[in-house]
Formats: C-alpha cells, structure tokens, sequence
C-alpha cells in the first residue's frame, strides 16, 4: 500500500478550506443568535404587551364585577325595601282583620245576648208581663233550701253558680238558694201578700212590683244557709254571708242593696250575676250596681258570661 503524502500547497489548501468552514460557521451562528435574540425580544415585548393587557382586562372586570355588585346590592336593598314596606302593610291588614274580627264577634255575642240582663230594673227600668229569659235551666236540688218547689236561673248562669256553691261547700260553707227565677204572675202574686200581711207602704221598702223584679231577669238569686230555720233575715250574721262578701264577685254576684241604698231595705241574701269582668271591677271601685251609670254598665254586656 503506498503511504499518503501531504505537500506543502495541499497543506495550505486543506487549512483554507477549514478556515472558510470555520468563518462560514461563525457567520452562521452569530446569525442565528441575533435571529433567536430578536424573536426572544419579540416573545418578551408579546409578553409585555399581553401582560398589559391582561393587567387592563383584570381591572375592567374588577370595576365590573364591583360595579355589579353595586348594582346587585342596591337592586336587594329596593327589594328588601319594598318587602319590608308590604310586610308592613299586611301587617297593618292583619292588625285590622284582627281587630275587625274581634269587632264581629263582639257584635255576634251582643246580638246573641238579652239587653236586658244589665239593666237597672229596681224602680227604674220595667220589664213587661210577657218577658221570660230565653233559657231557663233547673238548679239541681243539692243546692236548693226546698225541694217543694221547683228553681230556675238562666241557663248561662247556672255553671257559675254551680262552681260558687262547690267551692263554698269546700270551705266548710253552707250555702242554699232560698229562690231564684219569678215570673210576672208570681211577683205580682209575692207582693200582694206582703202588702196585706205588711201593708202597702212597709211592703213597698222590701219587695218589687211586678215588672220591677231583678227576679224576673233568671239572674237573681236569694240565698240562705242552713241554721236559720229558712228565715233569710238572719243571713248577714252568719259565716255563709261574710263567704259571700269575700267570694261572690269571683263568680259574677254583686250584693244588689247594700247597707244605705237609695231602692230598698237592706238584702244581704239578695245576690245578682252581672259577670265576672263588672262584678270585679264594681269590687276594686268600691261601688255597687246602681252607683254606676246605664252606660257604663252596658260596656260589660259583651262579657257578661265569660
């Protein structure tokens, strides 16, 4: 094999050539370089530019997303608002309807109600021959001083009565009813023996004409207790009276003609029911029945048997 041998001139060509490689790969290179450098500057100024922008758009959706809210915000306030001022409304309906409605009813007790279990009869009012009390109930004979003859009270007023002698019973307090209800023909029939047996004047201190009888009303009860050998004038002395000074009120009884009355002789056993609400307040007063004016007394009609 014959060796190779490199001569001067193709020394100096082989180094040419390698040189122009060289200077040719620098250029390029170099090239290469300020391409990549101009598009990372392109890249950066791009990602600037969107940076910019993005920093924009995120402060307009800020301001809008704030001005929403706002808008949101002012929007519920009115609603609120607007609901407030219709909850106020119903509820001033309610209160009208509530009032209304206890109106009403008011209205359908009074109707259902006789006016004339109110009125100050003695003397002053007059209730005809025809009048009866629309319900008449029979006090059961426990609690009747006789059993000869039959009692009646209204029929409203009957529970209440019933509850008085109960509790009265439980305190160790005889207490008996000696009359109740009298019609017209029995008034009339009562006063006319009083007046021959008394004559007509002394009769007239104690006993009622016919129509003038709080009897005739079924509210009015004469009581007794047991000791007295049926005679209710010996009442007052007895516990069962001071029981019923204490206590009637409680159940709607007031004493009709106390001690100094402008109507007639003074009645310890004569008790009438005007309601719980009037028989208390004529207590706290310090009043009676016929102190009070018709019209006050009329206020309590609507109450009469609660």
């Amino acid at each position: 094999m014959t060796p190779l041998n490199f001569t001067p001139k193709s020394n100096t060509f082989l180094f040419a050539s390698v040189s122009i490689v060289l200077v040719f790969t620098l250029i390029y290179s170099h090239f290469r370089m300020n391409s990549l450098s101009l598009k990372v500057s392109d890249l950066n100024a791009n990602i600037l530019t969107l940076s910019t922008a993005l920093s924009s758009t995120t402060e307009v959706l800020q301001a809008s997303i704030k001005d929403t809210n706002n808008s949101l915000f002012n929007a519920l306030s009115i609603e609120q608002k607007k609901v407030g001022a219709i909850t106020e409304q119903l509820g001033g309906v309610q209160n009208q309807y509530g009032t209304l409605s206890g109106t009403l009813t008011n209205l359908q007790k009074l109707a259902q109600t006789d006016p004339e279990l109110l009125k100050k009869y003695s003397k002053a009012y007059f209730l005809n021959e025809n009048y009866v009390p629309a319900r008449l109930s029979e006090i059961p004979l426990t609690y009747q001083y006789s059993e000869s003859k039959q009692m009646l009270i209204h029929s409203d007023i009957l529970p209440h009565l019933i509850d008085m002698l109960k509790n009265a019973s439980s305190s160790k307090i005889n207490l008996y009813v000696s009359s109740a209800y009298r019609s017209f023909a029995e008034q009339k029939a009562l006063k006319g023996n009083y007046s021959l047996t008394y004559g007509a004047g002394t009769a007239n201190s104690f006993s009622a004409d016919q129509g003038y009888s709080e009897h005739q009303l079924g509210t009015t009860l004469d009581m007794i207790t047991s000791g007295l050998g049926g005679n209710i004038d010996g009442f007052e002395s007895t516990p069962a009276f001071e029981w019923m000074q204490r206590n009637a009120y409680k159940y709607g009884f007031v004493l009709s003609y106390p001690k100094n009355n402008g109507y007639y002789v003074y009645e310890p056993w004569h008790w009438r029911f005007v309601g719980v609400k009037l028989a208390t307040d004529i207590r706290n007063q310090d009043k009676t029945f016929y102190d009070l004016d018709q019209r006050k007394i009329d206020e309590y009609l609507v109450n009469i048997f609660d």
